[in-house]
């Protein structure tokens, strides 16, 4: 349970609390391991408020991680504290040049709603996606991250009529996988878009051989399938969010006037129980273990 951060970071005492251990970059260098090197292009709100969701259940694992925030270089960023920008974050180029990545996390973006194609950095988006799929073991995409994957390989979205917002029973439906083989018969699953793929497009790509789907709910369709090849894992839920997440997207949504947004399914905004943070463990855990076992198999 050790992650590779630098002594100043923002959140390593909130981490550490958590029973994470945080390591610095010299003391990575003089243990015998070779920290797993996950790249995070984040592109949620507030970039910098949003990276402890992922560093806790990363750093959770049994496996020491090395995270490497990655910048776009055609996006604004215009909500996130710039010198943090500047002092922490790569861009993708410079990631590569620096010792390559295992993994690749791409994370949900406020975009959901929109065409790709208008999105303004999706064509750099598709040039990192380009090189992963060929260079990288895996790529996890998170909600917006994981329809961009879909995308990618020739699945698109639709939008909604109204958000998709709460937390909802899913059913595990691939029992053997490596990933989310253990993950239980039922388990619950934060979500929260404006967008997804209808399931019987996806169970016609299924059919087609192009992806394997893994995760299902009644109310939010097929929520976590993977490419065929394997290099792609799309999760369109939010499983690395804690409760307080959900309020605080609920309360800004109000402000905003927004009139197509509910309050969130089976979750009390006064009073917001997390009931799936074990299921998010055991999922990035086994992802994890998934990329260090193929790095393994290529040494």
């Amino acid at each position: 349970m050790t992650i590779v951060l630098p002594k100043d970071y923002h959140a390593r005492r909130e981490l550490e609390s958590r029973r994470i251990l945080c390591i610095s970059q010299q003391q990575a260098l003089q243990e015998d391991i070779r920290a797993l090197r996950i790249g995070i292009l984040n592109i949620m709100p507030m970039a910098d408020t949003y990276e402890f969701s992922l560093l806790f259940p990363l750093g959770r694992s049994v496996i020491q991680i090395e995270p490497v925030w990655l910048r776009l270089k055609t996006h604004a960023y215009k909500s996130t504290d710039q010198d943090h920008l500047e002092s922490l974050y790569v861009s993708f180029d410079e990631a590569i040049a620096g010792g390559g990545l295992d993994g690749l996390i791409l994370t949900g973006a406020p975009v959901e709603e929109m065409p790709f194609e208008k999105v303004t950095y999706w064509s750099e988006v598709k040039e990192i996606l380009a090189y992963a799929r060929t260079n990288i073991s895996s790529t996890l995409g998170i909600c917006w991250g994981g329809l961009a994957l879909a995308k990618f390989i020739g699945i698109d979205k639709i939008a909604f009529a109204r958000k998709l917002f709460g937390i909802f029973e899913t059913r595990n439906i691939h029992r053997t996988h490596r990933v989310t083989g253990e993950m239980d018969d039922v388990f619950w699953c934060p979500q929260s878009r404006y967008s997804g793929i209808p399931d019987n497009v996806l169970e016609n790509e299924q059919r087609k051989g192009n992806v394997t789907l893994l995760a299902h709910s009644e109310e939010a369709g097929y929520v976590i399938f993977e490419s065929a090849d394997k290099r792609f894992m799309m999760h369109l839920g939010h499983h690395e969010y804690e409760a307080d997440r959900l309020v605080e997207e609920y309360q800004r949504d109000k402000a905003k006037g927004r009139t197509d947004v509910d309050p969130p399914v089976n979750l009390d905004p006064a009073n917001p129980v997390n009931r799936w943070r074990g299921q998010s463990l055991e999922f990035f855990a086994q992802w994890i273990r998934y990329i260090h076992e193929e790095g393994q198999g290529r040494l």
